[in-house]
């Protein structure tokens, strides 16, 4: 399908459309069609190469006739931007990164980059984090253009790269470097949330806040050696003893606002086992049985009620039989949002410090919580209970981190929402093998995310 066929007839059937109006069939296979080229363009960090992603949307906006802004954070590393000027009101950024994690054509069942559509499935790296979602933005946003209808505030259509190493090239660099891009925004929809369908009952989660990523690297440096005749410390069994004293002295657990409501709100959809400790999970982590029965089953959730680390990554010698003078070992914890980061450093520097190790941070992001007051959090709310009658909207926290940690220190209202639905022990392949997302879903999410879209700018 040409795209400028699509735009003129967007132009009318949107130009006097209901705010709960569904997407027209044309505009939701151009839709597929944009998705199936966008997973084919390869982005995956490292080394990024989102260059890729702007030349791709630089071109829809060319033939839309939509101004835009590119510019590069370093070689290859793109980001683009529009804005749509309205009202007075506080501005609304879409806001989505273009790059993708490393995927092993060995581990999976199609080429990663297929973009194939095959058996009700769009296919490849991306279809869910986050180039599906992506395209849902871009929808919306050609949609508004389209309408010509008064808007009550600007709206940013923001690309980035970089986020799935932190960000560093992509909304980070922007702000130093392009802080126009932010000036007047008040609002943003970004990833971390989305619908889930569990016994028939629908639930959206709108992540209004997420575990702070904190990032360490532990070193040791001893007396180096051979192999045949170990000494009673080495950089090794220190960094192991430093290792070991974590696994065995994990962080206590402790509930924030946020956590609570999110539980709360998931013991209506539970059964007998787990219904009454979701209702009072203040309670329920008072007791060791369920703290292990619930990491044993859903480690997700038990990572939302304490602080965390996982051990990724160690090195010491490169040669068997020497006992190498340094060791280190990698530490990706998560901590909850309710304190700073250097606090969280500071004790864990403590515990381990009988060992003989260094702690380094590598990252460690501020700690921040966004209101659901709001006009998009509403919007979210009328929009979902309209369109999936019976359905219920939690605020989430995410165990994972995205770039709306930058924007929440900005003071913009940030939450990350997906309107597409996924059932209850659907195969996904987020950050793993064989990603992939019904067509059928991603057509009606793509759908009911215009329509919160349109809630919010149209008075």
């Amino acid at each position: 399908m040409k795209f400028e066929k699509w735009f003129l007839s967007a132009i009318f059937i949107f130009s006097a459309a209901p705010l709960s109006a569904q997407i027209d069939i044309e505009t939701s296979d151009q839709a597929v069609a944009w998705l199936q080229e966008f997973v084919q363009i390869d982005t995956i960090n490292p080394p990024g190469n989102e260059f890729r992603a702007v030349e791709f949307y630089a071109r829809i906006f060319d033939a839309a006739g939509i101004e835009y802004e590119t510019a590069e954070s370093a070689p290859g590393r793109g980001n683009i931007w529009a804005r749509l000027p309205g009202g007075n009101e506080p501005g609304l950024i879409l806001l989505q990164h273009t790059d993708v994690v490393p995927a092993d054509r060995q581990y999976w069942s199609f080429d990663p980059l297929a973009g194939n559509l095959s058996e009700g499935y769009i296919y490849g790296r991306g279809t869910r984090d986050m180039k599906g979602l992506g395209i849902a933005q871009l929808v919306a946003f050609l949609q508004l253009h389209a309408s010509n209808r008064e808007l009550n505030r600007d709206v940013v259509f923001l690309a980035t790269a970089d986020e799935e190493a932190g960000g560093a090239f992509g909304v980070g660099w922007l702000i130093d470097n392009h802080p126009e891009i932010f000036d007047g925004a008040g609002i943003l929809l970004n990833e971390g949330g989305g619908g889930s369908r569990s016994d028939g009952e629908v639930v959206f989660g709108v992540e209004v806040t997420q575990k702070v990523p904190v990032w360490l690297r532990l070193t040791a440096v001893d007396e180096p050696g051979h192999g045949s005749s170990p000494r009673t410390t080495s950089s090794m069994t220190r960094v192991v003893r430093a290792l070991n004293t974590l696994l065995e002295n994990p962080f206590p657990p402790r509930i924030i606002p946020p956590v609570e409501d999110y539980f709360a709100g998931m013991s209506l959809a539970q059964g007998p086992a787990w219904a009454d400790d979701y209702a009072d999970i203040r309670q329920a982590i008072q007791n060791p049985a369920f703290i292990q029965r619930l990491h044993e089953n859903r480690p997700g959730h038990h990572s939302l009620i304490r602080d965390t680390c996982s051990m990724t990554r160690m090195e010491s010698s490169n040669k068997i039989n020497v006992v190498a003078p340094e060791a280190w070992a990698e530490l990706d914890c998560r901590i909850l949002p309710d304190k700073p980061a250097q606090q969280f450093i500071s004790e864990l520097t403590e515990l381990v410090e009988h060992t003989g190790v260094t702690v380094d941070v590598i990252m460690a992001f501020t700690p921040a919580i966004s209101t659901t007051n709001s006009r998009l959090f509403t919007a979210i709310q009328n929009v979902t209970a309209e369109l999936h009658p019976g359905s219920r909207v939690l605020p989430s926290v995410s165990t994972g981190f995205t770039d709306s940690h930058f924007t929440r220190d900005l003071g913009i209202i940030s939450y990350g929402f997906n309107p597409l639905i996924t059932d209850d022990g659907e195969h996904t392949g987020v950050h793993g093998n064989d990603e992939r997302v019904p067509e059928a879903a991603f057509r009606r999410g793509v759908s009911d995310y215009d329509a919160v879209i349109r809630n919010v700018v149209y008075d």
